[in-house]
């Protein structure tokens, strides 16, 4: 187990280094975006990717989820496939794919050129990792049915064995359904992130990692995000009641998570006067 004094830092080290250091099966979920294809330069740090899926598979419990939020560059008009080819090495070693979920940039994009001969980009893949039988499934219930209240779908059926169709009472529809795996989150300045995340070259939305730790984890769980950037999954984990544990080998990016937790710790202090 993970002692009191190792949850809820920011550990500024090679997270390589760091997980190895990990007892085996201590975590319960991780939610990353790691750097791919040189889209940032991230300080010219090196990323070991086939190190890191490795460690993550032997931290992780029996039953927990990685989220793998990723996507591809265009390289000399063809997509690299990284986010593929990353996918499958995690099945490789023992992971099963259980979703594979779609990151919607509901915000500003890059539009195509006059001469260009693709569409915008606007989304990332979400890649849901689980080890063994997954324990834990939330799902968000916060798609609105446009039948609610109603019976449109009139009475249910069952087939019995012997090939009788029995027919029970109406069903009504309930306000809400659960939803799809597409999410359409916005992203970007004015959307929700606070105002110290933008110090980092690529934050994600705080409503990403927010959903993703409601959906994959219980409170009191411990979630991991080994190249954790900005603290957004740490900071989100921290309003949610999860310990965490997060990783970056930039100084200067573990101040910035510091800096998050910090102040929202500040405002909760503010807000209970």
């Amino acid at each position: 187990m993970i002692s009191q004094m190792e949850k809820n830092q920011i550990i500024c080290g090679d997270c390589l280094t760091v997980m190895r250091d990990m007892q085996d099966e201590c975590i319960d979920l991780t939610v990353t975006s790691p750097p791919y294809d040189n889209l940032r330069t991230y300080k010219g740090y090196i990323f070991e990717f086939e190190g890191i899926a490795k460690e993550l598979y032997r931290v992780t419990k029996q039953g927990g989820v990685v989220v793998w939020v990723v996507g591809d560059a265009t390289i000399k008009g063809s997509e690299t496939g990284t986010s593929f080819r990353q996918a499958l090495f995690f099945k490789s070693l023992g992971f099963n794919l259980h979703d594979t979920m779609i990151y919607a940039k509901n915000g500003a994009a890059y539009p195509a050129g006059k001469n260009s001969n693709r569409y915008s980009g606007i989304f990332e893949f979400m890649f849901i990792f689980n080890k063994g039988r997954q324990c834990t499934a939330n799902l968000i219930k916060d798609k609105t049915n446009r039948w609610a209240g109603q019976s449109t779908f009139g009475a249910s059926s069952n087939r019995q064995k012997d090939g009788v169709l029995r027919k029970s009472g109406k069903r009504i529809i309930g306000d809400f359904g659960y939803r799809d795996n597409i999410w359409k989150i916005n992203n970007g300045k004015g959307f929700g992130n606070d105002s110290i995340a933008f110090k980092h070259p690529a934050p994600f939305p705080d409503q990403l990692a927010n959903d993703h730790i409601i959906s994959w984890s219980n409170p009191g769980d411990i979630v991991l995000d080994p190249m954790c950037g900005s603290g957004t999954t740490c900071k989100m984990a921290k309003i949610n009641n999860r310990n965490y544990i997060g990783i970056d080998i930039s100084e200067e990016y573990c101040k910035i998570s510091r800096d998050r937790i910090n102040k929202l710790e500040e405002n909760w202090v503010l807000n209970a006067q």
